[in-house]
């Protein structure tokens, strides 16, 4: 029997951001790619990892819009977690094995409440060995699981806000708004040594990354029932805008003979360019061209343009 050739899918080129709901069981990566095979995507790529036991929000890149990805990358996040009390594991969160255990104290909302403040404001953080971060090119997290154990430094993060919402005898479930690059596991682990009966994560729900507000709505399972029922077209209209996560920044409005060499690279003379920041570049028919920065000689000068404004 003739083996028939293998036909390549030719993927598409699709610009903007999606809001997905992560489901817990899965890491980020795969989420991403389910995403892209439904988008039938040429380019794709996530801001900002949930480990596997983690769900909720998700924003994934199209095309163009990668970009524009660092902006969330760099944003401040909200979650909302379950914390085990009495035991530790050895990652910090319910997927580790558990190493110690020790009998929870009981504890009135005034002394939960001194606890908290501790974790207010500016704090330091030791990053864990079960972290994404990478030394000498392998992540942490893989060293691990191979038993090694490296030196990391701690790294500043702020809390703006630690809120309780639920007491239970083993379990508190907090609302934590802060920096990028804070550890919800290792706030929750730090909690439970400054209780001195350990804790872990038990559930992580990210709510909230940059402007961008979590859409239960936006499943991998609601995704293919769209993409079943009315193709690419329903899918590419859950999209947000290719500039969506810095529609903070200042917009500027070219003409078209503006337009034109801004595209082709060169700086163009724009009225009441703001200083050191970047601005947003639309065309005269309001279509988003890239991002630009006023320059030496006071010229509104392209720092990344869309490829498919060209």
């Amino acid at each position: 029997m003739t083996k028939q050739p293998q036909i390549k899918r030719v993927r598409r080129p699709i610009d903007g951001i999606l809001l997905l709901d992560k489901p817990q069981g899965m890491t980020s990566n795969y989420a991403l790619q389910r995403v892209k095979h439904l988008f039938n995507a040429e380019k794709a790529g996530h801001t900002g990892s949930l480990d596997p036991l983690a769900t909720g929000l998700l924003p994934i890149c199209l095309g163009e819009a990668t970009k524009y990805s660092q902006h969330l990358l760099d944003a401040d996040k909200v979650y909302r977690t379950r914390m085990r009390l009495g035991q530790k594991t050895t990652t910090a969160d319910a997927e580790g094995e558990v190493i110690e255990e020790k009998s929870v104290p009981t504890l009135n909302a005034e002394q939960i409440e001194q606890v908290l403040a501790r974790f207010r404001g500016t704090i330091q953080q030791v990053p864990s060995m079960y972290s994404a971060l990478k030394k000498d090119g392998k992540p942490l997290y893989e060293l691990a699981r191979k038993g090694i154990e490296v030196a990391r430094e701690p790294r500043t993060v702020q809390i703006y806000r630690l809120e309780l919402l639920n007491v239970e005898p083993l379990y508190w479930e907090l609302e934590v708004a802060c920096s990028k690059g804070t550890y919800i596991r290792n706030l929750v682990e730090d909690i439970g040594d400054m209780l001195g009966c350990g804790a872990h994560v038990a559930e992580l729900r990210r709510l909230a990354s940059g402007c961008f507000q979590l859409d239960e709505h936006l499943t991998l399972e609601s995704l293919q029932q769209i993409a079943d029922e009315q193709g690419l077209a329903g899918l590419d209209e859950l999209l947000l805008a290719p500039w969506a996560a810095i529609a903070d920044k200042p917009r500027v409005t070219l003409s078209d003979n503006a337009s034109y060499y801004i595209l082709h690279g060169n700086p163009v003379r724009v009225n009441n360019l703001p200083i050191n920041e970047d601005v947003l570049i639309f065309d005269a028919q309001n279509r988003f061209l890239g991002v630009g920065y006023m320059n030496d000689d006071g010229l509104l000068a392209p720092r990344r343009l869309l490829k498919t404004s060209y």
